[in-house]
């Protein structure tokens, strides 16, 4: 026995309801979103794979053996492209999807209108196909037009499939998705929606992290489309990524009007060459990522004031980054680099630079060109020197060299004219040279724990009046020198760890300025002991006569006038 026979209002009420059974449909910067990343994703695998097959091997490696392992290679390199363009493909597919639902609504709604039997019912059957197809997939029911959805549908131009353009014209009217830099909401609908995120595919969702919700490639290639047609100047990223995204779209140099872009604290390993489009910007914060390389684009950023690259993974940097003559802060810190490129003398607006926990053996020479540099981080590292063209950088303030292989400080330290911290401990210094106590601004200084290395102090250290806090602990020093007692500013004296002489330990422990008095008490008191007595006759010599003076005469002394 065959099923019951479906009247016409059964019949529209299926499709109706297989229309709305769908997700909802993707936005269009979504569309172009997913359409630009598989784009990008293809070309990058087709890069790969050219690279793959140049790849060489040494005379003894067997044939088939590096055959093996370029196959694997291209696979791998296959199966990571497909995994990449997974969720855009699966969000081109509904969009398919929806379109091909809307072309064949439009074809029923063509066939009720035909169907002259049954007025009533056409009409109203008509005018439901006409809502169902108008809010395909959209999360909230809207009145009926009053147009019908032939006449509607004949005011559109024709549309290829292809180019995955939507007919549905409330769609054009929808809100499009938005995105929160502190919540990202994905898919988000105007009307009767919740402004929670809302993505009825489940394969299209965002991954959640422990910190929140996570941001998908797809979803990040769609907030890229978003922010380039709203003109976006600001995007914060920090923490936002899936820990499976490492790569940025190429549409990332579509962001012409962006002036801050912050991606720290993600897993980038990749940006795209296209960064160099972002010709507005002036605040790039990568650290916390795994970025082996910038590419040279990043020079074409010609406004860039701040730059932190720290906490990454690079081992040298591009010769470009010369270009950046606009760039104030630098960071490098915690990073693989062994060298820095003599082009940093060519960042004359610099006034800070963040070196420090690298493997850098010396600085360029080149470095004494940033003349506009008033701080200079790079401990952790394990440079032997510092070069005497430091020595012309006079804006310097702030030096800091800790943990290094530092023997000997440049001769040129007498120019550091605004030097205000200066801090070389942990090295193993032999000497503080008598030029520093001509950089007279000095108001802190530590030369702690050079340890056997270092065995006194400059005789003109009394020379630096304006040194409020000396840290000389954990050295051989044994005698401070008289000088000393004209540091009338020191409030903060840090010696122990040194075989001390003098001044005695129970002045020592009285503070600094009990030690710059003792000092001064000091060296009055030598004074005094080393000036000539005059000595004063007594009154035996005044009333006796020395024998010189007395002559005989006939047998009688008598006092030579």
């Amino acid at each position: 026995m065959g099923s019951p026979a479906m009247s016409i209002d059964e019949v529209v009420e299926d499709i109706m309801r297989l229309n709305k059974s769908l997700p909802i449909r993707p936005g269009i910067d979504e569309v172009e979103a997913a359409k630009s990343l598989i784009m990008n994703v293809d070309k990058e695998e087709k890069m790969k794979l050219e690279t793959i097959a140049r790849q060489n091997k040494r005379k003894d490696v067997p044939g088939e053996l590096f055959k093996i392992l370029q196959e694997m290679q291209r696979n791998s390199t296959e199966f990571q492209s497909k995994e990449q363009k997974r969720e855009a493909s699966k969000l081109l597919d509904l969009e398919n999807v929806h379109y091909l639902f809307d072309e064949l609504i439009q074809r029923a709604s063509k066939c009720l209108s035909a169907n002259t039997s049954s007025a009533s019912s056409r009409n109203s059957s008509s005018l439901s196909l006409a809502n169902s197809s108008s809010f395909s997939g959209s999360s909230f029911n809207s009145p009926a037009t009053t147009s019908t959805t032939a006449s509607f549908y004949s005011e559109k131009e024709p549309v290829k499939v292809s180019e995955l353009v939507t007919r549905d014209d409330s769609y054009l009217k929808k809100a499009t998705t938005s995105f929160q830099m502190d919540g990202i909401s994905v898919g988000v609908r105007s009307g009767n929606a919740s402004s929670a995120p809302q993505i009825v595919d489940s394969t299209l969702k965002s991954t959640t992290g422990e910190d929140g919700e996570k941001m998908s490639l797809i979803n990040l290639a769609s907030l890229i489309e978003v922010s380039a047609k709203k003109g976006t100047k600001e995007l914060i990223l920090q923490r936002k990524l899936s820990e499976q995204l490492e790569w940025i779209p190429d549409s990332l140099g579509k962001l012409s009007n962006l002036m801050t872009l912050d991606l720290s604290d993600n897993r980038i390993a990749v940006l795209p060459t296209t960064i160099g489009g972002l010709s507005s910007l002036q605040k790039l914060d990568l650290h916390g990522n795994k970025i082996v390389e910038l590419p040279d684009s990043v020079g074409d950023l010609l406004n860039l004031v701040y730059l932190d690259l720290s906490g990454n993974s690079p081992k040298t940097l591009p010769l470009t980054l010369a270009r950046l003559t606009h760039l104030e802060e630098l960071d490098l810190s915690s990073n693989m680099l062994s060298v820095l490129p003599e082009t940093v003398g060519s960042l004359v607006s610099l006034r800070k630079l963040t070196v420090e926990t690298n493997d850098l053996e010396e600085l360029p020479h080149t470095i004494g060109q940033c003349t506009s540099l008033k701080e200079l981080r790079a401990d952790y590292n394990r440079l032997k020197a510092l070069p005497e063209a430091v020595g012309r950088i006079g804006s310097l303030e702030i030096l800091s060299v800790r943990y290094n292989n530092i023997r000997q400080l440049p001769t040129t330290m007498a120019s550091l004219t605004s030097l205000k911290e200066l801090n070389v401990s942990f090295n193993e210094l032999e000497s503080v040279p008598e030029s520093l106590c001509f950089a007279t601004t000095l108001v802190k200084l530590n030369i702690s724990n050079n340890f056997a290395d270092l065995q006194s102090l400059p005789r003109s250290i009394g020379n630096l009046e304006m040194l409020e806090e000396l840290d000389m602990s954990n050295n051989q020093i044994r005698i401070i020198p008289d000088s000393f007692r004209m540091l009338s500013h020191l409030r903060v004296l840090k010696t122990e760890g040194n075989p001390l002489e003098v001044p005695p330990g129970n002045v020592v422990e009285m503070g600094a300025q009990a030690v710059v008095q003792h000092m001064a008490d000091l060296v009055e008191k030598r004074d005094v002991k080393s000036q000539p007595v005059k000595q004063k006759k007594s009154w035996a010599q005044i009333c006796c006569f020395s024998r010189s003076n007395k002559r005989k005469r006939n047998g009688i002394d008598y006092v030579q006038a």
